[in-house]
């Protein structure tokens, strides 16, 4: 079956195929098509992704809406299909009920799938998974031909085990994210931080990475600032996140903030005495 994926907004994680698009259906050229599925992943996109829809019905095969904006739990993974080949999802679902996140109300707990390969997990917590999972999918990132592993959707510093640092240090991945979202976050993130920097991880190599939250009610520049040094003598170089509701609305100063904080060379440039005794440079 020959399906049109239509995205609203284009990303780094996009797929790169001849039936993938980002706006209405072409004028000429439109290859076979027999289904298009709108993909969302953004609630603040949903009107323009309605309008897609419309304009992509006018051609007489179904649409359909999906995508983690609609609020629907997702099933199996399909590499390629809605992210690019290298990203990757073996599980879904989260365990943890934070208050910023829909992710638990959309999947629920963890739900382990089927492991393809790829190189850029971006499972919602797979620390979560049970100890079989995890070991199965370390194995496919030791044999996956897409490079240095990349865990973009998070490890969980509060459930970060001496087996999995020594997973992890097997496998010698580019990068991989923790987060800082609340104040109960900080304690675990400095002990996954010792544990790392013990097993040879080093910060300045920009290979330990932490999501750092900011911007939500009654959050300042000051608060957000410290949780980012605090973050920097953790171990981990942090890459802001800003809060945004869901119509995707965002202070233009906290936008300037951010654009401080996101950028590994100009965070290490800016605050180089807080990552003293940090190794060289990958």
């Amino acid at each position: 079956m020959n399906i049109a994926r239509v995205f609203p907004r284009k990303t780094k994680a996009t797929p790169i195929d001849p039936l993938v698009f980002f706006d209405g259906p072409p004028m000429l050229a439109l290859p076979e098509i027999d289904e298009v599925h709108i993909s969302v992943t953004f609630t603040y996109d949903m009107e323009k992704a309605e309008r897609l829809a419309y304009q992509w019905e006018r051609i007489g095969v179904p649409v359909k809406i999906g995508g983690p904006a609609i609020g629907k739990p997702a099933g199996e993974f399909t590499p390629g299909l809605y992210l690019k080949e290298g990203y990757t999802i073996t599980s879904r679902g989260c365990p943890n009920h934070c208050w910023f996140c829909q992710v638990p109300k959309r999947q629920g707990g963890i739900k382990e799938c089927h492991i393809h390969e790829g190189n850029n997990i971006l499972d919602d917590n797979i620390l979560a998974c049970s100890e079989e999972h995890i070991r199965k999918v370390f194995e496919m990132l030791k044999k996956q031909k897409y490079g240095r592993p990349i865990f973009s959707g998070g490890l969980e510093a509060k459930i970060l085990k001496n087996w999995h640092v020594d997973l992890l240090r097997e496998v010698k991945p580019k990068q991989m994210f923790f987060a800082y979202d609340t104040p109960d976050d900080y304690e675990p993130l400095v002990e996954a931080g010792r544990k790392l920097l013990q097993a040879g991880f080093t910060t300045a190599s920009h290979t330990l990475r932490c999501y750092v939250l900011m911007g939500y009610k009654g959050d300042t520049f000051e608060k957000a600032e410290k949780r980012l040094i605090d973050t920097i003598k953790a171990g981990f170089m942090p890459f802001a996140m800003l809060y945004k509701d869901a119509d995707g609305k965002e202070d233009s100063n906290w936008a300037k903030f951010r654009s401080l904080w996101v950028r590994p060379a100009g965070v290490y440039a800016s605050n180089k005495k807080y990552f003293a005794g940090e190794g060289e440079k990958e």
